[in-house]
């Protein structure tokens, strides 16, 4: 599928976005393992949630889904059976690395594997602590598929080298199996979903100067969860509407978790024109509803602590900096090589086919604004690049064609009729 995208008009009304990604994710995990029913509602339906609720389903938890609400029947943490078959988790790299965690310590084995896009990610940032955890776990290259062996654990204090929430939440739930305690510091402050969502279930997370401590063996009670929109998937629309002219809307319900709100800091940072509304609690999770107006851009410099807290939005920042006033310089944000793509290559390729004069360093890139042209865009099946092209196209001087784009259904199926509703002239039809 490809997406063809006309400038012209500005982005209008309300928005709501889709789910969010990585509290799915966490709410069925943990409802599955917890003692008791859960309900989860405004569970994102995108593939890789999907892929998850069939990896627990063949570990023969009962789920049901009716009226938006997904009932989740725990079966505790040591209740899990072994699949017929090894899990395929698609093309969600969260969701393989939270399993392999949480099943590493089971008593039987199991392999999980996933699309070829997952099948090369590199898995070596989570099996060196859970290796020294005590986990049995074969992995050719070290990348998927993961085949796991039944092996006692225990647990370690262990020192991310890199800030990353997906090998934190790895050894977290690795250490929910372990003997005695399992520690881990954080170089620098990553999303906490999972701590956040452990202590709902009514697990004790104790966390300090940069520390979580979990205690194996703990019982997570069944809950209700509600996830919020997804902050991941409204970025692009907060920078679509950010640089497309005479914009202004309002995004709904939106979580604003401030371990992941970076997005926020550097918009503003940037000259955006956002103002949060109506700041609640949704459970556990911080949400407000956030109203964004088109406003005059400047670059600037976006590393360190910004990509711990805006990773996964680099892509539509790198589309905000292309239509800034001045130059933008990303760094530090090497990770973006080895997600479902190279992000760093996809995005400068892309900004260079529009017409912007973009340098690619080895951990980010170089954007001098000034506004981007019609061209095509190859998003190499990436659905982050793929809609952050899509709202490039509304701010270009010409059409944009974007090819490669299946994978939007990943993490915001109704993506093209939300961006549609707000007056993005897009466009689907077959690759050409």
């Amino acid at each position: 599928m490809r997406l063809v995208v006309h400038p012209g008009g500005a982005l209008r009304g309300e928005i709501r976005v889709a789910a969010d990604k990585s509290v799915s994710h966490r709410a069925i995990m943990l409802a599955s393992i917890a003692e008791g029913a859960s309900r989860v509602r405004n569970l994102l339906q995108g593939e890789d949630v999907r892929a998850t609720l069939a990896a627990f389903r063949a570990m023969g938890v009962r789920i049901r889904e009716a009226g938006g609400v997904v009932e989740i029947d725990g079966v505790g943490l040591r209740g899990l059976r072994r699949p017929q078959a090894a899990l395929d988790l698609g093309n969600s790299g969260t969701a393989l690395r939270l399993l392999a965690g949480l099943l590493c310590g089971q008593e039987w084995p199991s392999e999980l594997s996933g699309d070829a896009s997952l099948r090369a990610r590199p898995m070596e940032r989570i099996l060196e602590p859970l290796a020294r955890m005590g986990a049995r776990i074969g992995a050719r290259a070290g990348k998927p598929p993961l085949r796991i062996s039944p092996a006692p654990l225990r647990g370690i204090q262990y020192e991310m080298p890199i800030a990353s929430a997906q090998v934190k939440s790895c050894v977290l739930l690795a250490g929910l199996c372990a003997d005695g305690e399992t520690a881990v510091r954080e170089p620098a402050p990553t999303r906490d979903h999972t701590e956040r969502m452990l202590a709902a279930f009514g697990c004790e997370v104790r966390r300090r100067d940069g520390r979580i401590t979990v205690r194996g063996g703990a019982t997570l009670r069944g809950c209700d969860i509600e996830a919020p929109a997804d902050l991941s998937s409204a970025a692009f629309f907060l920078v679509g509407a950010s640089v497309i002219r005479g914009s202004d809307v309002l995004l709904r319900g939106v979580g604003v978790n401030p371990s992941r709100a970076g997005v926020l800091d550097v918009l503003k940072r940037m000259g955006a024109d956002l103002e949060l509304h109506d700041e609640r609690l949704l459970g556990a999770e911080p949400v407000a509803d956030i109203r964004v107006r088109a406003a005059e851009l400047r670059g600037c410099r976006i590393g360190g602590r910004d990509i711990a807290l805006s990773i996964d939005e680099i892509p539509a920042l790198a589309v905000a900096a292309a239509c800034a006033r001045g130059a933008t310089e990303i760094s530090d944000a090497a990770e973006l090589r080895v997600k479902e793509s190279d992000r760093i290559g996809g995005v400068a390729a892309g900004l260079a086919a529009l017409g912007a004069a973009v340098e690619e360093r080895a951990d980010g890139m170089r954007i001098q604004g000034g506004g981007l042209r019609g061209g095509r865009v190859d998003s190499r099946g990436d659905h982050r690049i793929a809609m952050a092209f899509a709202l490039a196209g509304g701010a270009a001087r010409g059409a944009v064609e974007i090819d490669d784009c299946e994978n939007i259904a990943t993490s915001f199926p109704d993506f093209c009729s939300v961006a549609r509703g707000a007056g993005l002239d897009v466009q689907s039809a077959p690759s050409a």
